[in-house]
C-alpha cells in the first residue's frame, strides 16, 4: 500500500499544483467567473481517468490466464515508461511549467469557455491517465483490492490538502527537494513494476526461468510479517525472486536512479562582446 500511497501523493500533488496555477491566474486577473470552466475541465479529466482504471480491471477479468499475464506485463512496461518519462520531464520543466500554463490559459480566454475547459482538461488528464496505469500496475502485487484503493485514496487526499495549503500559503515546501526524493522512490517502485512485468512474462511462458530463483530469504522475511510487508510496499521487495526478475530490477533501477540523481547541467552564460 505504501508504494501506491506514494503514487497517489506524487501524482496528486502534480495535479493540484497545475490546477492551483490555473486558479491563481484567474483569481489574480479578476476573472473568477471563468473558474467554473476550469472546474468542468478538471471534472471531465477525473471521470475519464477513473473510467480508464475501471476498464483496465474489467477488461482483464474477461481474459484467459495467459492473456491476463501478457496484458499485465504490457501494462507494467507501459507504466514504467510513463513514470520514467514523468520524473525526468518534471525535473526539466519545474521552473517553466507555471509560465507555460498561464500563457496557454491567456490564449484560451481569447477563444472562449470551451477552450478554457480544454486547457484544464488537457493539463490534468495526462497526470490522471498516468495515475490510472501506474495504480493498475502497482496493485498487481496486492493480496486484495481494498488496500490499493485505500492507498491511492489516502495519497490523493493528502495531495489535495497539501495543494490547498500551498495555495493559501499556509505551508511552504521545497518542491524541488520534494520531487527529487519522491522521484527517487518512484524509480524504485518502477523497478519493482519492471520485475512484475518480467514475472508475468515468465508465467505466460514467454520468458524461461520461472522456477530458477536468484535467492530465497523467505526464512528471514516471512511474507506475513510487518517488515516484509513494509519492504514489499515501499520497493516491491519479494523474498524469493527469479534470476530474470532480479536482473530486470537491477538493469532498470541502478542506471535510471544514477541518471535521475546526477546533477543537472547548469546553462552556460554567453559572453557579451
Amino acid at each position: 500500500m505504501s508504494a501506491i500511497y506514494l503514487i497517489g501523493l506524487r501524482e496528486g500533488l502534480e495535479i493540484t499544483l497545475v490546477v492551483s496555477i490555473l486558479v491563481a491566474f484567474l483569481v489574480k486577473t479578476d476573472r473568477r467567473p471563468l473558474l467554473r470552466h476550469v472546474a468542468a475541465g478538471v471534472a471531465a479529466a477525473a471521470v475519464l481517468s477513473v473510467a480508464v482504471a475501471i476498464l483496465l480491471q474489467a477488461g482483464v477479468a474477461r481474459l484467459s490466464f495467459t492473456q491476463q499475464e501478457l496484458f499485465e506485463a504490457i501494462a507494467s512496461f507501459v507504466a514504467v515508461a510513463f513514470v520514467t518519462w514523468m520524473i525526468f520531464w518534471m525535473r526539466r520543466m519545474a521552473r517553466s511549467i507555471g509560465s507555460e500554463l498561464r500563457g496557454r490559459m491567456e490564449e484560451a480566454i481569447r477563444v472562449g469557455p470551451f477552450a478554457i475547459a480544454s486547457v484544464a482538461f488537457l493539463a490534468v488528464v495526462r497526470e490522471g491517465l498516468e495515475t490510472s496505469i501506474l495504480f493498475y500496475a502497482a496493485a498487481q502485487g496486492a493480496g486484495d483490492n481494498s488496500r490499493p484503493l485505500l492507498g491511492i485514496t489516502l495519497g490523493l487526499l493528502t495531495a489535495v490538502v497539501l495543494g490547498w495549503l500551498l495555495y493559501v500559503s499556509a505551508v511552504r515546501i521545497n518542491l524541488s527537494r520534494f520531487f527529487t526524493w519522491t522521484g527517487a522512490l518512484l524509480v524504485l517502485v518502477a523497478a519493482g513494476i519492471t520485475k512484475y512485468g518480467v514475472h508475468d512474462l515468465q508465467e505466460a511462458g514467454v520468458l524461461p526461468g520461472l522456477d530458477t530463483q536468484a535467492f530465497d530469504v523467505s526464512g528471514a522475511f516471512p511474507p506475513d510479517t510487518w517488515y516484509a510487508e513494509l519492504l514489499r510496499g515501499m520497493v516491491n521487495f519479494t523474498p524469493a525472486p527469479t534470476v530474470l526478475e532480479t536482473v530486470a530490477w537491477l538493469a532498470y533501477g541502478i542506471p535510471v536512479l544514477v541518471l535521475f540523481l546526477w546533477p543537472a547541467r547548469k546553462p552556460t552564460l554567453q559572453k557579451v562582446s
